[in-house]
C-alpha cells in the first residue's frame, strides 16, 4: 500500500511514519503543502492519503477536493487538530472516507486505516455522535458554508488580506471579495472583523 502523509509539522509526519512502517506493509511519502501533495499524487499515485486540514497556503478542504479530482479512487482519511463536527461534515461531503482528531489513539488510527483500506468508512465516535445530533455550531447559517467559504474564513482569521488569500488559493481578488460578501450574508454579519471573530468562535481559525 502507498500512503501519502500531508502535514506541515515534521514531528507529526515522523511519528506517523514510525507508527505505519512498524505496523503496516506500506510505502510512505510525505508532503508539507497542498502543492507538494498534488505533485506526489501525480507521481506516486498513493492508495491512501492521511490529510491534515490546517495547511499553509491551500487549505486541507480545498486540497481534499483537488486530490479527488486528480484520482477519484484514492482513499482519504482526515487527521486534524479540529474536532469540530463542522469540519468533519464538510470533509465527508467532499469525499473523505474517514475523519479523526489528533487526540485519537494510535490504535484508533490503525483501526480507521484498516477499515478504509477495506472499503469502509470511519469517523471518530465523539464527532460522529455530534454529527448525528446535528450539533454543528451555535451560529445560524453555518451549515450553508462551502469548503471555499471555510478556507477563506480560516485565512482571514490568520490575518491574511484579501489579496494574500487570493494568492494562497490561486483565485482572483474579486472572487475572494465576492465570496466574503456571500459568507457575511449567510452568517448575518456586516463586517470582516465580525467574520474573523465568528471563525474563532466556531473553531475554524
Amino acid at each position: 500500500m502507498k500512503i501519502l502523509l500531508v502535514d506541515d509539522h515534521a514531528v507529526v509526519r515522523s511519528g506517523l511514519r514510525t507508527l505505519l512502517t512498524s505496523t503496516c506493509d506500506a510505502q510512505i511519502f510525505e508532503a508539507v503543502t497542498g502543492r507538494d501533495a498534488l505533485l506526489h499524487m501525480r507521481q506516486e499515485r498513493p492508495d491512501l492519503v492521511l490529510l491534515d486540514l490546517n495547511l499553509p497556503g491551500m487549505g486541507g478542504l480545498e486540497l481534499l477536493r483537488r486530490v479527488l479530482l486528480e484520482d477519484p479512487s484514492v482513499q482519504i482519511l482526515v487527521l486534524s487538530m479540529h474536532a469540530e463536527p463542522l469540519y468533519a461534515a464538510r470533509a465527508i461531503e467532499l469525499g473523505a472516507r474517514g475523519y479523526l482528531s489528533k487526540n485519537a489513539s494510535a490504535e484508533e488510527l490503525l483501526t480507521a486505516i484498516r477499515r478504509i483500506a477495506e472499503g469502509g468508512r470511519y469517523i471518530e465516535n465523539a464527532i460522529a455522535q455530534e454529527l448525528a445530533l446535528q450539533k454543528v455550531s451555535p451560529g445560524g447559517g453555518v451549515q450553508d458554508l462551502t469548503e471555499r467559504d471555510i478556507e477563506i474564513m480560516r485565512l482571514l482569521a490568520e490575518g491574511l488580506s484579501l489579496t494574500e488569500i487570493a494568492d494562497a488559493l490561486g483565485i482572483g481578488y474579486k472572487t475572494v471579495a465576492n465570496t466574503c460578501s456571500h459568507i457575511k450574508a449567510k452568517l448575518g454579519v456586516a463586517r470582516t472583523n465580525d467574520l474573523v471573530r465568528l471563525a474563532m468562535t466556531l473553531g475554524i481559525a
